[in-house]
């Protein structure tokens, strides 16, 4: 018998108890992301215009991916971020992710990744629109800002090796 692993309260599997959560549950990013996404145009398979003014800090992104609060990165990925204990497998080790991909490609992952692969368990952290088993506090609103966005994007493409 396969033993289905759970956190205490949630009768999903963790996977899916960790996406519920990070869909529908109120958060640090919030206040943060309570902005609607504008238009974006994606060509091919990336964002190539960032999506907001400023650039992206680079620092402020490593905080975001490493965050148990926001960014919740780790939960699936594992990256080049010794500090943080229990990194996941279920998704592409970030080491090496500035390598692999631009940023226009990345923008795209973070922002609404089921355009590059629909059966994705990634959630889309810049759309608002067509997403089931959203919260209530998260209705109309966007996990990550389109700052935050262009944060990670801006770490991630510091991932060379």
């Amino acid at each position: 018998m396969q033993r289905r692993h759970t956190w205490p309260g949630c009768r999903l599997s963790w996977i899916a108890c960790a996406v519920s959560l990070l869909a529908g549950a109120p958060s640090l990013a919030a206040a943060q992301a309570a902005e609607l996404p504008s238009g974006f145009t994606v060509v091919d398979d990336g964002i190539p215009a960032p999506l907001s003014d400023t650039a992206g800090d680079a620092a402020r992104g490593h905080t975001i991916v490493a965050s148990r609060q926001l960014g919740l990165c780790l939960l699936c990925h594992s990256g080049p971020i010794p500090e943080e204990r229990f990194q996941g497998n279920l998704a592409p080790d970030l080491a090496g992710a500035g390598r692999r991909w631009t940023a226009a490609q990345l923008r795209l992952r973070l922002a609404d990744p089921r355009r590059i692969n629909p059966e994705s368990i990634m959630p889309a952290y810049y759309r608002s629109e067509g997403l089931t088993l959203v919260g209530n506090a998260w209705q109309g609103k966007t996990l990550l800002s389109a700052q935050q966005i262009e944060d990670v994007v801006a770490y991630l493409l510091t991932l060379r090796d």
